[in-house]
């Protein structure tokens, strides 16, 4: 049985091609009718389908039929094959997701643009497949498109994995051409489960060769048939609670099993085993090598995870090695519009919870915007689609705070720099008079651009407090830039400005780097003078003012007039430093008059002018939450 399996992943860039490639092959394995054949098949989510990204992994198992003659040497003589594809999130923001489907598979197609080439996110996840010792097939895509650079992305191929070109593969997700030929090479090239990946006491990851039986052939080899499986993703139903996707590395799961989550530390009993099909289809069993879904009947959030494993209760083994907590690295507070439906909100976070152990959240009130939950994300994508996913799924209207990033202040009554108040949000963040220190984090960045545009990227650089280190060529007219900036700064619409000035050109990746000393200062946003904490931001003290000239002079052009005069001001640095009027509405109050002595005139006038007046002490501004969302979108 192992000999006909083939594990794989498809790793490749935003719009390289990676979900019309599966539907590609979809469709020669036979897997789905050719009635239900759509476009991003594999793309359940009608988010996906509208932004054309991955965000939620898939996978498939295909029969596939192979009439390619191998070596009479081969193992891989059997002509039906068991193809297990997963196909995984592009987006950095989902790294640590793509590692562990990564540890599920023995292999991976790298899929590269023949029009635009190797792009900065690829290289994160390729250098995370070759870490993990992973068979790889390098593969250009839309080789039918007319701007097609063939012969150039070969070169950047070869130099990048170190190559021949005959190990390249040529395909065109659009018209399918050489897609059967990739099937075959998959079924060639990718190891059947065997080469099973496990740690040493250390932690250090240990590599086993085994027969293609499953027979120990090596001493690292576990000699057991107990139970270890990998989760590498999961969902949630409502029905049937949390159905948990897994990699199985030895033993067997059947429905009934008593199973233990190793790292959650919790039992729970199998209603359910199969595989995807890429719906949901009940099985008997799965064995090891085996890539497939358990309904667990879980309705409680937390308790599964990406990365942990299961084993048998009665039986348990340690868990595999590569498991992390995902840790938040962009903080927002989402408040309801309505207070009536903090409830609902409080429910709707809990079942995204069930589908997503990513994201995470705690209550929170505000004096102006009521109770809400601040909520740690894995990056800005990251943010935007649980925001998304709770207007669309739960119909909520809500208001979302400038997103944040965390801090650690050390105070002026402290003395241990060890005990710094770690900031989640710069509604919270002390004053300037409080704090002797404050430390924010950076990140490593890697861009990949056309060299004609290094000039350009340099001031982009500068403007957003980079260090740049190393430059490389590679390719034709390619460059890579590895620089190290503050997160804070990443955030501040850095990757829109790559896009900016280098014509769409630009890609880039990122990983967390330390923790250093930050001269920044918080920004308070003040409406008819009250502070809005949703507009409170972390901003570089350098830049205070022409960032706070900025948010009023938006909020003016932005925020509904009311019937009395605000004021609009940004306070920073102990003083206001920009302030804007925003003109109320005036009623024609003499416009019923046909005429009379003008004192009656007056008399109207001065009215409406105590009215004003009276209404400036005591109104409060409505502010409508689609103010709050265009002020998080810095561009609008």
């Amino acid at each position: 049985m192992l000999n006909n399996i083939r594990n794989f992943s498809i790793i490749a860039h935003i719009d390289h091609g990676k979900s019309t490639l599966a539907d590609r092959i979809l469709e020669i394995t036979k897997t789905i009718p050719e009635r239900k054949m759509r476009e991003q098949v594999l793309d359940s989510m009608d988010l996906e389908r509208e932004r054309g990204i991955t965000i939620k992994m898939q996978p498939v198992r295909m029969d596939y039929r192979s009439d390619k003659v191998f070596d009479k040497d081969s193992p891989c003589q059997p002509e039906n094959f068991i193809l297990n594809l997963i196909d995984t999130p592009g987006h950095i923001d989902f790294s640590y997701e793509v590692s562990r489907a990564l540890k599920a598979v023995e292999g991976s197609i790298l899929l590269i643009d023949a029009t635009q080439g190797a792009q900065a996110q690829t290289f994160t996840t390729l250098d995370m497949a070759i870490a993990g010792n992973l068979k790889i097939i390098p593969v250009i895509s839309k080789i039918d498109s007319p701007l097609a650079r063939i012969e150039e992305v070969k070169n950047e191929v070869v130099k990048l994995l170190n190559c021949e070109e005959e190990d390249i593969l040529l395909v065109s997700g659009r018209t399918g051409e050489g897609v059967k030929n990739l099937l075959d090479e998959v079924v060639k090239r990718i190891p059947a489960p065997g080469m099973e990946k496990f740690s040493d006491k250390s932690g250090s990851p240990v590599f086993g060769k085994s027969d293609l039986s499953g027979t120990p052939g090596s001493p690292t080899y576990p000699k057991t048939n107990n139970l270890q499986a990998l989760i590498f993703d999961f969902k949630y139903s409502s029905h049937r609670g949390v159905i948990i996707f897994v990699r199985i590395f030895s033993g067997q799961i059947k429905k009934g099993d008593n199973l233990f989550f190793v790292v959650a530390g919790e039992k729970f009993n199998c209603l359910e085993v199969g595989i995807f099909s890429p719906e949901e289809k009940p099985m008997d069993s799965l064995n090891a090598g085996e890539i497939g879904y358990i309904v667990t009947g879980i309705k409680k959030p937390g308790i599964a995870s990406v990365g942990d494993t299961i084993t048998q209760f009665q039986n348990p083994m340690p868990a595999l090695a590569g498991y992390q907590k995902p840790i938040p690295v962009v903080w927002a507070s989402v408040f309801p519009e309505d207070a009536d439906y903090f409830e609902d909100l409080k429910m709707s976070l809990g079942k995204l919870k069930l589908s997503d152990s990513a994201f995470s959240y705690e209550e929170e009130s505000s004096g102006v915007l009521g109770h809400g939950f601040r909520c740690g994300f894995l990056g800005m994508l990251h943010l935007e689609i649980i925001t998304e996913r709770l207007k669309r799924e739960f119909n909520l209207q809500l208001v979302i705070t400038t997103p944040s990033i965390t801090y650690e202040v050390l105070l002026k009554n402290q003395k241990d720099i060890e005990k710094r108040e770690k900031i989640f949000s710069p509604c919270f963040f002390p004053d300037d008079n409080d704090i002797q220190k404050i430390f924010e984090p950076w990140v490593k960045i890697k861009i990949i651009l056309p060299s004609s545009y290094l000039g350009s990227i340099m001031k982009l650089l500068f403007e957003h407090e980079a260090e740049i280190g190393d430059t490389e060529n590679f390719g034709n007219n390619r460059s890579a830039i590895f620089v190290k900036m503050p997160l804070r700064e990443l955030m501040r619409d850095f990757f829109d400005e790559l896009k900016s000035v280098s014509s769409g050109y630009g890609s880039i990746s990122y990983e967390m780097d330390e923790m250093r000393e930050a001269s920044i200062t918080r920004l308070d946003v003040i409406i008819a003078d009250d502070v809005v904490p949703a507009f409170s931001r972390v901003i570089s003290r350098s830049r205070a003012e022409d960032d706070a000239e900025k948010i009023v002079e938006k909020l003016v052009n932005i925020l509904p007039r009311q019937n009395f005069v605000a004021k609009i001001q940004a306070k920073a640095l102990g003083r206001i430093i920009a302030s804007r009027t925003l003109q109320a509405f005036r009623k024609d109050v003499t416009g019923g008059l046909y005429g009379g002595d003008i004192t009656r005139r007056m008399k109207l006038l001065e009215k409406q002018k105590k009215g004003k007046k009276k209404m400036k002490e005591r109104g409060k501004m409505n502010i409508p939450a689609e103010i709050f969302i265009k002020m998080m979108r810095s561009k609008e």
